[in-house]
Formats: structure tokens, C-alpha cells, sequence
């Protein structure tokens, strides 16, 4: 297993941020095998979505809609609705596995690898890409 952390800076707001071109140079020519997409916060999450023609913005509203920045979580610390960015996981994992043949990405035309970030109060955030030989 081959493994390494790289860290993304999300600024102040909340983020879809596209992690597709770094998975993809993490994976070249390493032949036959599975990428482990992991981020170790607790107010994050890995999506696999289309990205560049509005589906990440939808996302985001999405989990607005289902999880407001408001004063209703018991977790509240921090800016307003922060105990939301700790529900969040439950509904966008903190991990994702894509296959990889030939050292290339197996995602689908539309698809991008993800790091959602809803925590505005943490903008730095570190994401373990691991490659398991197959």
C-alpha cells in the first residue's frame, strides 16, 4: 500500500473542492488497484459528483436544505449552525473508493472526486489518498 496526505485550503465559505486532477497524478502508473480517498476532520465529507455545470452548487444547497445554519443544533460551538458540519458526514462520508486500471482513474465521464467542506470556521483541511495494489 502506498499512502500519502495533502492538505487544501477551503477558505472562510463553504466548498466543493474538485480533488479529481490530484487523485489522478497520485494514481498514475501504479497498474491495478483501489484509491482510498479518506479526509480524517469530523466536519467533512467525499463526494463523487459531476462538477463545472452546477451540481456543486446544488450540493451545497442540498445540505442546506437538510441541514440549516441555524441555532437548532445542540452542537454550537463556533459560527452559527456549526453542529450541522458534524451531521454532515452521516450524509456525505468521509471517505470515497474509486478502482483504478492501468494506473487511470475508473470514474465515469461526468464524475469528480470531491472534498465537501460546510465548516467555515476550519480552513485547512488534509485528505489521505491511499493505493492499494490489486
Amino acid at each position: 500500500m502506498h499512502s500519502e496526505t495533502r492538505s487544501y485550503r477551503t477558505g472562510g465559505r463553504e466548498a466543493v473542492l474538485d480533488l479529481t486532477a490530484d487523485c489522478r497524478d497520485f494514481a498514475t502508473s501504479r497498474g491495478d488497484g483501489l484509491l482510498h480517498v479518506f479526509v480524517p476532520h469530523a466536519t467533512a465529507g467525499i463526494a463523487i459528483i459531476e462538477t463545472g455545470a452546477g451540481s456543486d452548487e446544488d450540493l451545497l444547497a442540498a445540505l442546506d436544505d437538510l441541514l440549516p445554519a441555524d441555532d437548532r443544533w445542540r452542537h454550537a460551538h463556533g459560527s452559527e449552525g456549526h453542529g450541522r458540519s458534524h451531521v454532515m458526514p452521516a450524509i456525505v462520508p468521509p471517505y470515497a473508493t474509486v478502482p483504478v486500471l492501468g494506473g487511470r482513474l475508473a470514474l465515469g465521464t461526468w464524475q469528480s472526486i470531491c472534498l465537501v467542506d460546510l465548516n467555515v470556521d476550519n480552513h485547512q483541511r488534509d485528505v489521505r489518498l491511499s493505493f492499494l495494489a490489486g
